[in-house]
C-alpha cells in the first residue's frame, strides 16, 4: 500500500511539474548586453523562470510552443507610465473622473502596455485626483493574476507645490478641488514628510517628486525650480529611511543640479540640463529617463492644445533634443521612459527610434529597456534573457540591432511562465 501512494505522490508531482514546464523553440534569442544573437534559442520555462537555454535533455510531455524564425528578446521595460491618463491635448476628464473611472481606463491601459511587449512599468504618478492610489491597486491586481498587465512598480501621488506640475487642481476654479499632502501637494518640510508617508503607507513603492515647473501643465514657467531645496532633501531623506528610492521631474537647469544633490536615483526628462548638471549625474550615478519620443506625438497636435501648454513646447523640445544628445555622448547612465500617455499606451516603443536619433546606438538603446532598467530599479531578476531569470520574453520577426522599428511590432508575450500573446 505504502508503495502505491508512493507512486501516485510522485505521478502527481511530475504531472505538476510538467503542467507547469514550457519550451519555447525560437530561431534565437537576443544577448542584450551584447547585441549579438544567439541560435538556436530553445528555452525550458518552469516555474515562472527559465530554467535553463537549449538544454541538452528534456523531460518528456513538455508544452512546446513553436517560434521558428522569431527572435527573442526580455520584456522590455518602460520607467516612465501614467497608467491612469489618456492624452487628447488636455487632461479636462481627470477632474470630471472618479477613482473607478480611473481605476478602469489603468486597468485598460496596462493590458495595451503588456501586449507590446513591456512587462515591467514604473507608474510615475496618478492623474486623477482621489485619496485612493490607483496605480497601486492596479498593481496588486497585476501581481494577483487577476488582469493582464505587466509588474508594476506604483508610485502614488506625484509630490508638487502647491500650484506647481503636478498640481492637477491648477486652472481650476479657487475651491472647486481642495488637495493637500495626502494628494502629493506640499508647502513645507513637514507637508513633505506627510506625503511621502502617506504614499508608501497605501502602497507605493517609488516616490515621484516635480523639482521644477513643467510643460503639458499650465503654470507660464517650463524651468523654474518648484520645490525648494529643504523640501527634495526632506522628500529623499524620508523615503529612503523606508528604503525607498526617489525619481524627480525636472526640466530647468538649476532644479536638475539640486534634485541631484538631493539624492535623487533618477532625473524625468532633463530639458535643460547643462554641462555641470551632466557631470553631477555622472559622478552621483543617477539616471536620466528622457522621454524623448513624446515629441514626435505633440508636435501634430500642438494647434489643438492649450496656448500655454502649446507655447512650453515648442520652446523646450528642440532644447531637450540638443541636451539629450549631450547626455548620451558623455555616456550618461539612461533608461528607457515614454511619459505615456502622451506617447499612447501600447505604443511605448515609438521612444527607441527616438533615443536612436539623438546619437544612441541600437544596442544601447535596447539596453536602456532592459539591462539599464532593471539595475536602476535594483532588480536582478530582469532584464536579459539568462538561466534563473524570470520568465518575461518576448518575440520579434527580425534582428532589432538591424530593425528597431520591429519592437513596435512584438507578436509573442510572457510574462511569468503564461503567455499573453501570440501572433503569428
Amino acid at each position: 500500500m505504502k508503495k502505491v501512494l508512493t507512486l501516485l505522490i510522485l505521478l502527481a508531482t511530475t504531472s505538476s511539474v510538467l503542467a507547469q514546464s514550457k519550451l519555447i523553440k525560437a530561431a534565437s534569442f537576443l544577448d542584450v548586453r551584447t547585441g549579438k544573437l544567439i541560435s538556436p534559442a530553445n528555452l525550458l520555462i518552469e516555474n515562472g523562470s527559465i530554467k535553463s537555454i537549449n538544454p541538452k535533455a528534456l523531460p518528456d510531455g513538455l508544452e512546446t510552443i513553436d517560434l521558428t524564425g522569431k527572435i527573442l528578446l526580455p520584456g522590455l521595460m518602460d520607467m516612465h507610465v501614467h497608467l491612469d491618463g489618456d492624452f487628447k491635448g488636455s487632461w479636462d476628464y481627470v477632474y470630471k473622473e472618479s477613482a473607478s473611472q480611473g481605476t478602469i481606463r489603468a486597468v485598460a491601459n496596462a493590458e495595451k502596455t503588456l501586449m507590446a511587449g513591456f512587462t515591467t512599468i514604473r507608474s510615475i504618478g496618478q492623474l486623477h485626483i482621489t485619496p485612493e492610489l490607483i496605480d497601486v491597486a492596479v498593481s496588486e491586481a497585476s501581481d494577483q493574476g487577476t488582469i493582464a498587465a505587466p509588474r508594476i512598480i506604483p508610485s502614488g501621488h506625484m509630490i508638487t507645490i502647491s500650484g506647481g506640475h503636478g498640481d492637477i487642481s491648477l486652472g481650476l476654479a479657487e475651491g472647486l478641488v481642495t488637495v493637500g499632502p495626502n494628494d502629493g501637494v506640499i508647502n513645507g518640510k513637514y507637508d513633505a514628510i506627510e506625503a511621502v508617508r502617506y504614499q508608501i503607507k497605501h502602497g507605493a513603492k517609488f516616490i515621484k517628486m516635480h523639482a521644477t515647473a513643467g510643460v503639458l501643465s499650465m503654470e507660464d514657467a517650463i524651468g523654474a525650480q518648484q520645490l525648494s531645496n529643504e523640501e527634495m532633501k526632506t522628500i529623499v531623506d524620508e523615503a529612503a529611511r523606508h528604503h525607498i528610492k526617489v525619481a524627480a521631474h525636472a526640466h530647468g537647469t538649476e532644479g536638475i543640479k539640486e534634485a541631484i544633490k538631493a539624492g535623487v536615483y533618477s532625473i524625468e526628462h532633463g530639458s535643460i540640463i547643462d554641462d555641470e548638471g551632466i557631470q553631477l549625474m555622472k559622478e552621483n550615478g543617477v539616471y536620466l529617463v528622457p522621454t524623448r519620443g513624446l515629441a514626435t506625438i505633440i508636435e501634430p497636435m500642438i494647434d489643438k492644445m492649450d496656448p500655454v501648454m502649446a507655447g512650453k513646447a515648442e520652446y523646450v523640445m528642440p532644447i531637450a533634443k540638443q541636451n539629450l544628445t549631450k547626455a548620451i555622448k558623455a555616456d550618461v547612465k539612461i533608461a528607457f521612459g515614454t511619459d505615456t500617455p502622451i506617447i499612447p499606451h501600447g505604443k511605448n516603443a515609438i521612444e527607441f527610434a527616438a533615443l536612436i536619433d539623438c546619437g544612441m546606438s541600437t544596442k544601447e538603446a535596447i539596453k536602456t529597456a532592459t539591462t539599464n532598467s532593471a539595475e536602476m530599479l535594483g532588480l536582478t531578476d530582469r532584464g536579459e534573457l539568462k538561466e534563473g531569470m524570470l520568465a518575461d520574453i518576448i518575440a520579434v520577426d527580425t534582428n532589432p540591432i538591424e530593425d528597431i522599428s520591429t519592437l513596435e511590432h512584438v507578436k509573442f508575450v510572457m510574462k511569468n511562465g503564461t503567455v499573453y500573446k501570440n501572433k503569428k
